[in-house]
């Protein structure tokens, strides 16, 4: 079954290699020229220096040529997605379209998935995420994603063409759960790099783990979503791994938060769109989110660090 991944950021790089193991892949970059330097070179030079891609690996600018292939992972970032599919996807495809990406839209709350269905309702949209780091995956090192599909028999098929030598994937139907785990949990990192950037220490950092995964998990619930899913690896286990490394980019901006330095704007970073996305989509539900609430806030710059630190401390006490 043939594979093309659009988009050649770390990530879609990342997969592309590691899919590359077991058939032809093509990977897709809009960019000609990015496409001529990885054809001469055989690396991402500026996403995942010196790792080599594999011979079996197509590269590519012409999006038709990406588009014929039978399953088409979509490595863009989040706030583009819907974008993307409306200049390249026909809104009458059948296409296997599986969602790369974590996040919310600012101006319209959906996931993903839901991106996908609109764009184009007779295709098969699924998700695919989890705790990852695109190095560990482009280096062959073992990780395990969930692949998230409502409809159960294309998931299989799917989690068997997906299934690579160094990735596991676990299948759901639950695909707004693990859209939600996915995003939520990169607010829940901002945070926590708050925390370790402004010194507060590591007991700090666990309990706004602790308590961003009750927050996480009350959201999903109050949407239908299966709180199982969020104890799975698109909830808890992309939570542990994103809120504890300086490889996560979420992470990363909290650090530079916390401590007051700049941070580089041009860097992607889910979960601050996330944040302001999950802020609105509550704003008249009454589920309680004070850690996003916080974290957009730090964001827009209408709270300052240790006034933030101090309302989340000082919070009416309950049971756990």
């Amino acid at each position: 079954m043939s594979v093309s991944v659009l988009g050649a950021g770390a990530f879609g790089t990342a997969l592309a290699i590691s899919l590359a193991g077991k058939g032809n892949v093509t990977l897709w970059a809009r960019n000609p020229d990015q496409v001529a330097d990885m054809q001469a070179t055989r690396m991402n030079t500026a996403r995942l220096p010196d790792i080599r891609m594999p011979d079996n690996l197509s590269l590519t600018s012409d999006i038709a040529q990406a588009l014929s292939a039978d399953v088409i992972l979509l490595a863009v970032p989040m706030q583009r997605l819907a974008g993307f599919l409306s200049d390249h996807i026909a809104q009458d495809s059948t296409d296997n379209l599986v969602a790369c990406c974590k996040g919310f839209e600012v101006s319209t709350g959906r996931g993903p998935v839901t991106v996908i269905r609109d764009a184009a309702p007779d295709a098969t949209a699924a998700i695919l995420t989890g705790p990852s780091f695109a190095a560990d995956i482009a280096r062959g090192l073992p990780t395990a994603l969930t692949l998230a599909c409502a409809d159960d028999t294309a998931g299989q098929m799917l989690q068997q063409a997906l299934t690579t030598r160094n990735l596991r994937l676990y299948r759901t139907t639950d695909t707004q759960g693990a859209e939600l785990g996915g995003a939520l949990k990169n607010v829940i990192a901002i945070a926590c790099g708050v925390a370790i950037g402004a010194g507060l220490g590591q007991s700090a950092r666990a309990a706004l783990m602790t308590r961003g995964f009750s927050e996480m998990t009350r959201l999903a619930q109050h949407l239908g979503a299966d709180a199982t899913t969020l104890a799975g690896l698109s909830g808890f286990g992309d939570l542990v791994l994103t809120c504890t490394s300086e490889q996560s980019r979420n992470y990363r901006l909290g650090l530079s938060l916390g401590a007051g330095n700049s941070f580089d704007p041009s860097t992607t970073v889910e979960g601050a769109a996330t944040a302001r996305a999950i802020v609105q989509m509550t704003r008249a539900s009454g589920v309680d989110m004070p850690i996003t609430q916080t974290v957009a806030r730090l964001l827009d710059g209408t709270a300052d660090v240790p006034t933030s630190m101090a309302a989340l401390l000082s919070r009416p006490l309950k049971e756990e």
